[in-house]
Formats: structure tokens, sequence, C-alpha cells
């Protein structure tokens, strides 16, 4: 049996965003690590593009990805 590696942008991608106090949602259709953000220790920062039903282009976000342990 293989083993499929899947990333974190992998995982991100087709995943339901809903933001609180930007008032959108959406499905994330991209997502790729942002360098130089810093959350705290064992976090990553992702910028995703999220494609909104209610707008007529897609928003983007950063968000936090928790990694590791």
């Amino acid at each position: 049996m293989a083993t499929k590696l899947y990333t974190i942008e992998d995982l991100l991608v087709g995943k339901y965003y809903r933001s609180l106090n930007r008032h959108f949602e959406g499905t994330i259709t991209y997502a790729s690590k942002r360098e130089g953000i810093w959350y705290g220790e064992g976090l990553e920062a992702y910028v995703v593009q999220i494609n909104t039903p209610s707008y007529l282009s897609d928003r983007y976000a950063t968000i936090a990805v928790k990694v590791g342990e």
C-alpha cells in the first residue's frame, strides 16, 4: 500500500472558511505559507484565497496553523 504525503496547503484547499470580524465566508481555493509573520511557537502563517459567493471577487486572509505535536 502506498502512502500519500499531504502538505498543509493540500489540506487547507477545499475547506470552508468563515471570518466573523470581516463578515465573509466561502471555500478556500488556494493556500500558501507566508514567511515573516510570527504567531507564536508551533504556529505557521498561511495566506488563503477564499471563493465567496456574495462578492464579485475572491477574498484573502492570513491564518495561523498549528504544526508539530
